[in-house]
């Protein structure tokens, strides 16, 4: 997120009306509904925890223990269960 002068991007009438409710603080402006991109678009997250679980799936598959690959990726058992749980049903 990228901060922006209120006074370049805003008319005056504007300012006076934000000012009538805060000023001098930081105010965040969501964007529209229809503007937003889904969580972890924008950052790539979203792409790298895919091909994480997929590894996680794969390495399950050719013999890992739960207990083993929480130890290497640093995640919770639970966590290691559920990627794998999802991913049979993605495979199913």
């Amino acid at each position: 997120m990228k901060y922006k002068k209120a006074l370049d991007v805003l008319p005056p009438e504007i300012i006076k009306i934000i000012q009538e409710y805060v000023e001098g603080e930081f105010l965040y402006v969501p964007a529209k509904e229809n503007k937003r991109a889904p969580w972890g678009e924008k950052s790539g997250i979203k792409k790298s925890l895919k091909i994480r679980n997929s590894e996680i799936y794969k390495k399950y598959l050719k013999g890992s223990t739960i207990n083993e690959l929480s130890l290497e990726y640093y995640l919770s058992d639970k966590s290691i269960r559920r990627i794998i749980s999802d991913r049979k049903t993605k495979c199913s």
